[in-house]
């Protein structure tokens, strides 16, 4: 019985996600031309990737659920510092999506496979994501602190591949040395639960609660001594913890 209920609430997903792709992605396309009649470039971005924010919410918080539950607590909701760094673990494909939760403008620093994807691939281009592989350092400094300024957060996972389990590998530095010249708050984020919700090479949804935690920011002067190398490893400590924590919890 509930192997054949897993079936239909996948079936469901599924389906409901293609129709809802189907029929939101062209939508956006022809809101976003309508908007750039009267709109600012900067105005068209700003509500654009807002509009890529709802949609990753219908299909994180909506389409799976109640198979799939999301539970986002942000544990620094006096920090108006914003935009931020966040950086994020990774442990599964779905981390990109869960960064729908954050109720900022965003955008993400991606490796070269998401730009592949059909349609969503060109969406993220269009959106202003950034593959940090494809580009010189120099140049990828230029645009991220070019977006901080314009009051863009930027989300990066320093771990450059999921892990698809509850281990963390090492972080890369370009990101922080990104935020020691920006000087910017950097706004651990720490993913716990979609590891089990789809296994590498399957998928097949599994029924289970996802966690996604915002801790307070690391203001620069707090990390403005450090050097990059400390300061990866000071953050990537932090959110260790909190994994600790709300792997305990599950």
């Amino acid at each position: 019985m509930e192997t054949l209920k897993l079936i239909y609430l996948n079936t469901t997903f599924y389906l409901s996600f293609f129709l809802f792709s189907a029929l939101g992605i062209p939508l956006l396309t022809l809101l976003v031309a309508f908007l750039s009649l009267f709109m600012s470039h900067r105005s068209i971005m700003k509500r654009f990737r807002r509009a890529i924010s709802w949609y990753g919410t219908v299909v994180i918080r909506l389409l799976p659920f109640p198979l799939v539950r999301i539970r986002y607590k942000d544990y620094a909701k006096d920090d108006e510092t914003d935009p931020y760094i966040f950086v994020c673990n990774h442990r599964a494909t779905s981390d990109a999506f869960l960064m729908a939760c954050l109720p900022y403008e965003i955008v993400q620093v991606v490796n070269i496979w998401p730009f592949r994807i059909p349609v969503l691939g060109i969406f993220a281009r269009w959106a202003g994501y950034l593959s940090v592989r494809e580009m010189p350092f120099e140049e990828f400094s230029r645009k991220a602190i070019e977006l901080l300024g314009q009051g863009v957060s930027i989300v990066v996972l320093p771990e450059g591949t999921r892990s698809g389990d509850k281990t963390m590998g090492q972080f890369h530095g370009s990101i922080f040395r990104v935020a020691l010249k920006a000087k910017c708050p950097i706004a651990p984020l720490c993913i716990a639960g979609n590891e089990n919700i789809i296994n590498r090479g399957s998928l097949l949804l599994r029924a289970g609660t996802i966690k996604v935690h915002k801790l307070p920011a690391l203001q620069w002067e707090e990390y403005k001594d450090m050097k990059p190398f400390k300061l990866k490893n000071r953050v990537r400590d932090i959110i260790a913890r909190e994994l600790a924590v709300m792997d305990k919890e599950a």
